[in-house]
């Protein structure tokens, strides 16, 4: 299973929120930190506050900080909601496969998929950051990604 570039950095996004607890950085400030481009950041951003686990203050002391069901919420069901429920193959796709009405395949894909997001529903976004991770992602620096 490959995640998109999209979850990715969302994950990177919410771990170095996680980290974060006494400061609330700017998008700017942690796309530079995770070396992503800031409207990259910024989509993502946007996205993690539909889904509830960040928010963000506009103007001066303002800045992002990830919420309390942010810092609990199961890494499994985050990446449910980023990755979305499509299939892992593109049977349906122009043209579709000519297999599709017959094919276990799919099934057995979707099956795998779905243990790959069980296996990690125990974990907490909270989990991410304990050490050896914590240090590392509180040591990153911003570099400039525009």
């Amino acid at each position: 299973m490959r995640l998109t570039k999209s979850t990715d950095l969302a994950l990177r996004v919410v771990m170095r929120l996680a980290v974060l607890e006494e400061t609330t950085p700017t998008t700017r400030e942690v796309a530079a930190a995770v070396a992503v481009p800031y409207s990259h950041a910024a989509k993502v951003v946007t996205r993690l506050q539909r889904l509830g686990l960040v928010e963000a203050r506009r103007g001066r002391g303002g800045g992002l900080w990830l919420t309390v069901t942010g810092r609990s919420a199961s890494v499994g069901w985050l990446l449910r909601e980023l990755e979305g429920a499509g299939d892992v193959v593109g049977c349906e796709e122009d043209p579709p496969c000519p297999l599709r009405d017959a094919c276990r395949l799919r099934t057995a894909l979707r099956d795998a998929q779905e243990a790959f997001f069980a296996s990690l529903d125990p974990i907490a976004v909270e989990d991410l950051v304990t050490a050896p991770a914590g240090p590392v992602l509180l040591s990153l620096s911003a570099r400039s990604t525009d």
